[in-house]
């Protein structure tokens, strides 16, 4: 029985690496090079690897389906591992109504046009689990959303985001060793 499933999300494929899509991707890899594992392809549509984190056993992952398709992984994993509570789904992902430089652990609540939150809401049948979002910042309009968060970062906001990635893996630390609460309290101050 698992405690936890750590989703990143991301596109697949070297041409979304480093984008400000793929931020969710980067803290779950962090994650697993934290707790000394690697991610390997899985059953699932998804990189995947068990490990153990904060006195936890997690399942650490990245769909490996588009971000719009992240809920059929997502989906498939929890039944596997049979996580019914909506609590013990962790989400990280790139959010736009968040300037670059900022993070915030919430549960639940709307979508905000993210094809991957709205994507799992509709394979889980639930807005109710957690999210870790990492802010890369508004597109000068909405028409120029996608080529946002699939373009290459400019430095300045790549070296805030490689911060950023990392404090979002440290929420998840500490969402998992003092609860979600405690990690809001933490966190979304700052």
């Amino acid at each position: 029985m698992v405690d936890a499933i750590i989703v990143g999300l991301g596109n697949p494929g070297k041409e979304y690496a480093h984008t400000r899509h793929n931020v969710g991707e980067e803290a779950v890899a962090l994650l697993a090079t934290r707790a000394g594992v690697q991610l390997k392809a899985g059953r699932d549509k998804a990189l995947v690897a068990e490990s153990r984190l904060c006195g936890k056993r997690v399942v650490l992952a990245f769909p490996i389906t588009y971000m719009n398709e992240s809920g059929q992984a997502v989906g498939a994993l929890m039944r596997r591992h049979r996580v019914v509570e909506p609590g013990q789904l962790i989400i990280v992902h790139d959010e736009l109504d968040l300037p670059v430089g900022a993070m915030k652990v919430k549960v639940g609540g709307g979508l905000a046009g993210h094809n991957g939150l709205r994507s799992i809401t509709q394979h889980l049948h639930t807005q109710d689990y957690i999210r870790v979002r990492i802010g890369v910042g508004k597109p000068r309009s909405k028409e120029h959303g996608a080529d946002h968060v699939l373009s290459r970062v400019p430095k300045a906001d790549r070296e805030t985001l490689d911060v950023m990635v990392q404090r979002a893996a440290d929420a998840v630390e500490a969402i998992l060793a003092d609860g979600v609460d405690a990690a809001m309290a933490k966190f979304n101050g700052l």
